[in-house]
C-alpha cells in the first residue's frame, strides 16, 4: 500500500469537497474564536453567557471539538466576541 501525500490534514480528513471546504472554514473560525477568548480572562461560565450557549458547549470550543459546531454557530460565536468577520470570493 503506497503512502498518501494530502496538501492538508482536511484532504486527508474527507473526500467530499463541500464538506472538505466547510471543514477547513469551521476550523478557521474556532481558531479566530479560541485567540480572541485567550484574550480575556473570563471563567468558561462567563463565556457561556457571553456566547448564548451552555458551559459544557465552551468547554467543547476551547477543546476544539469541531465536529460540534456548525459554521453558523461559530459565525454566531464571533460576531458575539465583537469579531469583524466576512467573507470574500477568492478565485
Amino acid at each position: 500500500m503506497a503512502n498518501e501525500i494530502f496538501d492538508d490534514v482536511f484532504d486527508a480528513l474527507e473526500d467530499d469537497p463541500v464538506r472538505r471546504k466547510n471543514l477547513k472554514l469551521r476550523s478557521q473560525l474556532m481558531s479566530e474564536i479560541n485567540a480572541k477568548i485567550n484574550e480575556g480572562r473570563q471563567t468558561q461560565k462567563e463565556l457561556s453567557l457571553i456566547l448564548e450557549t451552555t458551559q459544557p458547549r465552551v468547554s467543547a470550543l476551547r477543546k476544539g471539538k469541531i465536529n460540534g459546531f456548525r459554521l453558523d454557530m461559530l459565525f454566531d460565536f464571533s460576531v458575539r466576541l465583537g469579531l469583524d468577520l466576512s467573507l470574500s470570493k477568492v478565485a
